[in-house]
């Protein structure tokens, strides 16, 4: 019999999370006020969590928490407190999204086992191999995968693969969105996304323009799809929601609670049901099934909201309080204590004795009668499913005597299953004072540029940057004399398994080229990176944002790398400072906000079925570009990636010219410049700015100093 995936189901709630176990979830996965990625749900706090947690056990229910956001390097200790608590009151697992976490919790922690956060942006069966390294145990694939690169994973990967099956779709690759932080102020990556992608665009190409919602994407259904599921060896299966009410996730975790049990797909009816609870405008499978197109499209509308009301308010929930089963035998014999062992289908038993049985005077207890008694576990999560009472006749048993011997058997019964977390303890040393680690000598002043197309590469460039950068695609598209003074060849933000042997040409034709640094921005990279003896350097898809992760990081052989943009100058001074590697900052340019698997470019223009990108029959690695305008008329520049994934970047560019001194004061000598949609002409001008520290002009973005 194939074992069945575990059934994961979001508990942003006390009452999501009482849904989630009387629906049959498996395990729940959960937040506390700090350091989770929805800080905007219910969470659990101090005084309710230990008593749901117990509530999850003994029902034979996992119970993860989500630490999945950055840490910054002065909250060390509060995320050490919030996850020891979190592991005293019972959590089997912690949800990581920053490497610096997950180091910190692998030394002082121990006993917590993690597992990859999308947040880390697992795409590939290397980034299981990597994780592994860092102490995980599991990754949360990347909704963006697809069947058989899911099965790559399972295959190759030393730990247990992770899915989403169900909820809402981010339209960027989860790890990889700054656009709410850089835009809007309020951070993804801390919990506090505000979906501009849920917001209204006009997608723009070569004068064309299409007014919409390209980024809104409709919710993930992969309930047709659960016998592939089940054979592709996934080790669980998630269901996004932990912003929903009780109501859905109970409704939602019973539909694939059935069909997992019976080992089928959902029938039409009940993909109907699932759309009447939440949808978008109905679902997706695409990333699943492969075949990207507009119909992945969709907003939530009245007609939705309705249907969603309308069943929340006529049809409840046919789902019971969930029940352990037991099996009970009780003796009950001449001269002895009375005997009754309770045992749960897991394996756990408790043997409870009681009083020594009188002689009847006048009526005896028979079997029934003690059946009757014994059975009594209404107010209990237990439910019997057999019992045999072995007892002699002739005896009398007051009714408090028996259900006495219940109530000790059946708290006994909880003790015993709930005693491994009873036995958990703290490391006797907490302490993450001496961590810090020094900077190698004088960290040497180093300008790097970033460039998407080699055409755009002024010649002061050359003279000006220690070293320039082109994306892999670049390099099958000129030969080795036009590439001769690039420096640095920067791998493609993801490389599913099913892509590796493209981007291996294009790192064979960099190499030929006589590149020998590799900029990496995903840990699922570097050993490809490395099968071709380049120098490593981290990007700031890294996200590294602590001087744990920096280190981390280096761990893997990187020489240096760069912080996440989102850092202000006294964080970036933190982490320059204290992690012992040298850290770049962007000082310059339109930083990328999302890297998107749909092709914004054309399906945001498609019109009447005819495709305004000419590249999408030609299977060409030409640089194709467009936009995207929003309600403010900020002009978002749209670039194509490897295949036809696009990076969307800020409207306005980062600018640093005439702050040198604050840089330097922070630790930053290392310089990132990027070059997104600028002309050769106006790279040269950036170029001219910073060599006079020229004060800006225009719409720029600073480095904050706060």
């Amino acid at each position: 019999k194939i074992k069945l995936p575990e059934l994961l189901s979001p508990a942003g709630s006390p009452s999501a999370m009482l849904a989630a176990i009387n629906a049959g979830a498996d395990a729940v996965y959960f937040g506390m006020p700090e350091f989770n990625a929805r800080i905007g749900a219910d969470n659990f706090n101090r005084e309710n969590l230990e008593e749901h947690l117990r509530l999850c056990h003994l029902m034979g229910v996992k119970a993860y928490i989500t630490l999945n956001t950055q840490i910054y390097d002065k909250e060390t200790e509060a995320f050490l407190d919030t996850a020891r608590f979190a592991y005293m009151a019972g959590a089997d697992a912690a949800i990581i999204g920053d490497l610096g976490a997950a180091a910190l919790l692998r030394k002082h922690l121990p006993g917590l086992p993690i597992h990859a956060s999308t947040q880390l942006s697992g795409h590939n069966s290397s980034s299981g191999a990597e994780l592994a390294e860092l102490g995980f145990s599991r990754m949360v694939c990347a909704r963006e995968m697809s069947l058989e690169d899911i099965k790559e994973f399972v295959k190759a990967s030393p730990i247990e693969a992770e899915i989403f099956i169900h909820g809402a779709l981010c339209v960027c690759h989860s790890g990889q969105c700054l656009f709410s932080s850089l835009v809007g102020g309020r951070s993804g990556n801390r919990g506090l996304c505000a979906q501009p992608c849920r917001l209204p665009y006009k997608a723009e190409r070569g004068g064309s323009g299409r007014s919409g919602h390209p980024l809104s994407l409709k919710d993930a259904c992969l309930a047709a799809h659960i016998p592939a599921i089940i054979g592709s060896g996934v080790a669980s299966l998630k269901i996004e929601g932990r912003m929903k009410p009780a109501d859905y996730v109970g409704r939602v975790t019973e539909v694939y609670r059935r069909l997992l049990d019976e080992g089928r797909g959902a029938t039409k009816k009940e993909i109907e049901y699932l759309a009447d609870v939440f949808s978008r405008g109905g679902f997706t499978d695409r990333y699943f099934t492969g075949g990207l197109s507009s119909d992945m499209l969709g907003i939530r509308s009245e007609a939705d909201k309705e249907r969603s009301r309308r069943i929340s308010e006529l049809e409840p929930p046919a789902t019971a309080e969930r029940k352990l089963p037991v099996s009970m035998y009780a003796e009950i014999k001449r001269g002895r204590p009375m005997r009754l062992t309770v045992s749960a289908e897991r394996g756990e038993s408790f043997t409870a004795e009681g009083d020594i049985p009188e002689e009847a005077k006048n009526r005896p207890t028979d079997r029934a009668l003690a059946e009757k008694n014994l059975l009594k576990l209404g107010a209990t999560r237990f439910a019997c499913k057999s019992i045999d009472v072995d007892i002699d006749e002739g005896l009398m048993v007051p009714v408090s005597a028996l259900n006495n011997l219940r109530r000790s058997a059946v708290e006994g019964l909880e003790r015993a299953i709930l005693s491994p977390y009873g036995e958990r303890s703290l490391p006797s040393s907490c302490e993450t004072s001496g961590e810090d680690k020094k900077r190698r000598g004088a960290m040497p002043c180093e300008r790097v540029a970033l460039f998407t197309e080699l055409s755009r590469v002024p010649s002061s460039a050359y003279e000006y940057f220690d070293k320039i950068y082109l994306p892999a695609t670049e390099f099958l598209r000129h030969g080795r004399e036009e590439l001769a003074r690039i420096s640095g060849v920067e791998l493609p933000a993801v490389i599913f398994d099913s892509e590796r042997d493209k981007v291996r040409e294009m790192l064979s034709a960099a190499r030929a080229a006589g590149v020998k640094h590799a900029l990496v921005g995903n840990l699922g990279h570097v050993r490809l990176a490395r099968e071709f003896g380049f120098s490593i350097h981290g990007s700031f898809r890294l996200n590294v944002s602590n001087p744990q992760s920096a280190r981390a990081v280096e761990s893997f052989g990187f020489e240096n790398v760069m912080l996440l943009p989102e850092l202000t100058l006294p964080k970036c001074r933190d982490v320059a400072a204290k992690s012992g590697i040298d850290c770049f900052a962007v000082v310059y340019g339109k930083v990328p906000l999302m890297i998107v698997e749909k092709c914004v470019i054309c399906e945001g223009l498609k019109k009447n079925g005819s495709r305004l990108c000419p590249l999408m029959d030609k299977g060409t690695d030409m640089v194709c570009r467009g936009s995207l305008t929003d309600r403010t008329g900020a002009s978002f520049p749209v670039i194509r990636e490897l295949g036809h994934r696009n990076v969307i970047y800020n409207s306005v560019p980062v600018y640093m010219a005439d702050k040198k001194s604050e840089l330097h004061a922070a630790g930053l000598s290392c310089e990132v410049y990027i070059f997104s949609d600028e002309t050769g002409e106006e790279a040269d001008r950036v170029i001219n700015a910073y060599k006079s520290s020229a004060p800006a002009k225009g719409r720029i973005r600073r480095m904050g100093v706060q």
